[in-house]
């Protein structure tokens, strides 16, 4: 397929767009969970409780999934490049906050935002750059997501050596502007090709689609298999390191063993975009929540040998979760709402996200076992993958 403009899928202008998403994709999920390293350095700079501090990270948990999800739908006939700039506009207006921001109040509005802007970022992003790919669409998608995983690898001991060696508000002032900047690389290099059509549809249009969208099995299938296909990682991320504390390790050396679950994903986020191009999109998600299973599977008994294969068998199938569910919607529904469509499918991640971490910690707290949880843990795997069979 070729264009005037000399622009074409799959073509060096493609592979510039997927490299300059990936970069600002580090700073959207590496970001927002983060919130553990601030914790303790917020708390005693601005004399907030660690319970009311954790109500200011809920919302920007909130705002990430949610409210970037209802931009995502309703802001999907404004053009992306708009959406992208705003957001770096956002971050970059945020970034010296925290100098002016005294107490809960003022917190809860800064944190809300910003996880407005990263998750609006995220949403724009992985509902446009596989749109610039025909026939490496999966390994593109592999490529953005990537940078997803390192950002949830780096980005937390980023954010504890900025605070520790900078303080809080200049810290913050640091990593915040390296944000913006990659921000507005991505708002000036992104934007839907220009053989992809955008939706025109209206506030009232797209909730009449919601309502038809949401009569359909096959969405109702896909939205909660959606949706498991993270709860589980949320699930495993309440537990993992009481878990492999519990069963001898140092807390460094289970802080490690849970980093080692996204480092693997690093490898199969790229790894299996290119699978996938070969295999088929659905079919490979399928097989990544089945390796995931069986990680989970792996970590009922309590031998060293069946817990490393677990973190192995788990980052596998993170990374290639995470990544082909949005090809595989993109087969499902219509292109032309593909940024309503991430936003839609990201209400439903943040849904069952923010249920699992609560859940999972009542129930090592009511039963004193991890085996329960390993087990729930297990069962969401299954459930996603009957529901995303069944919803095909």
């Amino acid at each position: 397929m070729s264009h005037s403009s000399g622009e074409s899928p799959d073509g060096r202008r493609s592979w510039l767009v997927a490299f300059s998403g990936a970069l600002a994709m580090i700073f959207t999920f590496g970001t927002a969970f983060s919130y553990g390293v601030f914790m303790t350095p917020f708390s005693d700079a601005f004399g907030v409780e660690p319970v009311a501090l954790s109500t200011v990270f809920a919302i920007m948990l909130f705002t990430f999934y949610i409210g970037a999800g209802v931009v995502g739908v309703f802001g999907a006939r404004v053009p992306s490049r708009t959406i992208l700039l705003v957001c770096a506009v956002i971050s970059g207006l945020l970034a010296p906050s925290l100098y002016v921001v005294r107490g809960y109040a003022g917190l809860l509005v800064v944190f809300g935002l910003l996880g407005l802007a990263l998750g609006t970022m995220f949403v724009v992003l992985a509902s446009i750059i596989p749109r610039w790919f025909e026939s490496y669409r999966g390994a593109a998608t592999g490529l953005i997501f990537a940078g997803n995983g390192l950002g949830l690898f780096v980005l937390p001991p980023a954010w504890q050596y900025a605070i520790e060696y900078s303080g809080v508000r200049e810290g913050f002032l640091i990593i915040m502007s390296i944000t913006t900047v990659a921000f507005f690389a991505a708002g000036v290099t992104c934007r839907r090709p220009g053989w992809a059509e955008r939706s025109t549809a209206s506030s009232g249009e797209i909730l009449k689609w919601l309502r038809q969208l949401a009569g359909t099995r096959t969405f109702r299938l896909l939205f909660v298999g959606v949706g498991l296909s993270f709860a589980w990682y949320q699930l495993l991320a309440a537990y993992a390191i009481d878990l492999f504390t519990a069963r001898g390790m140092t807390a460094a050396g289970a802080s490690l063993a849970f980093g080692f679950v996204g480092g693997f994903s690093i490898i199969s986020r790229l790894g299996s975009g290119f699978v996938a191009d070969i295999m088929g999109y659905r079919r490979t998600f399928i097989a990544s929540l089945g390796s995931a299973a069986i990680g989970g599977a792996l970590l009922v008994p309590s031998h060293s040998a069946s817990t490393a294969l677990s973190v192995f068998c788990l980052g596998i199938g993170l990374g290639g979760s995470a990544t082909l569910y949005i090809p595989v919607l993109m087969q499902t529904y219509s292109r032309t709402k593909d940024t309503a469509i991430i936003g839609v499918f990201n209400v439903a991640i943040g849904t069952f996200s923010l249920v699992a971490p609560p859940v999972g910690t009542a129930i090592v707290a009511s039963t004193g076992s991890y085996t329960v949880v390993i087990l729930l843990t297990v069962f969401a795997l299954i459930g996603a993958i009957w529901a995303i069979v069944v919803g095909s």
